[in-house]
């Protein structure tokens, strides 16, 4: 199963990270995130208008001019950021999971599975907040370094 993330959510989550980690009172500048993250700046520029309508980031005009967090990065979370970028995180194309109507929800089977998964991946995002994916020690929930998933030894298919 593949849930996937855009390209647009991905960098909204790497802007916000960026500012978070600038620790500045003075904006920084369009130009400067651009290159730091290797994102245009018009797609750049798109994003942060989406950021900021959501309350996330404010920009200044003129010289000195640029971008700074609009939220505490302590109580912004990845969901907030990732729902503000993103038409929809949901795991599957379903009507009932999004709030619309769907004639077969009553009698789906798989419908309180797509509900639970939908809920314990959102109640994920909402529990790591940008203070944490900015922090150089970020760990995920299970303490690994920066959320890397550690490979286990696995023995060969074929005993030799």
């Amino acid at each position: 199963m593949q849930m996937l993330i855009s390209t647009k959510g991905r960098y909204a989550l790497r802007v916000m990270i960026e500012l978070a980690q600038s620790q500045s009172e003075k904006p920084v500048p369009l130009w400067q995130i651009a290159e730091k993250q290797e994102i245009s700046e018009k797609y750049l520029e798109a994003i942060l208008k989406t950021l900021g309508q959501a309350g996330l980031v404010r920009g200044t005009r003129g010289k000195g001019g640029g971008y700074l967090l609009a939220c505490d990065p302590d109580a912004c979370t990845a969901g907030q950021i990732l729902r503000a970028a993103e038409d929809t995180i949901a795991t599957v194309a379903c009507a009932a999971l999004s709030g619309g109507h769907c004639a077969r929800a009553d009698g789906c089977l798989t419908l309180p599975f797509w509900r639970t998964l939908q809920q314990k991946i959102e109640d994920f995002l909402d529990s790591v907040t940008l203070s944490q994916l900015a922090a150089p020690e970020w760990a995920d929930p299970i303490g690994l370094p920066g959320g890397a998933v550690q490979p286990e030894t696995t023995p060969p298919i074929c005993p030799q």
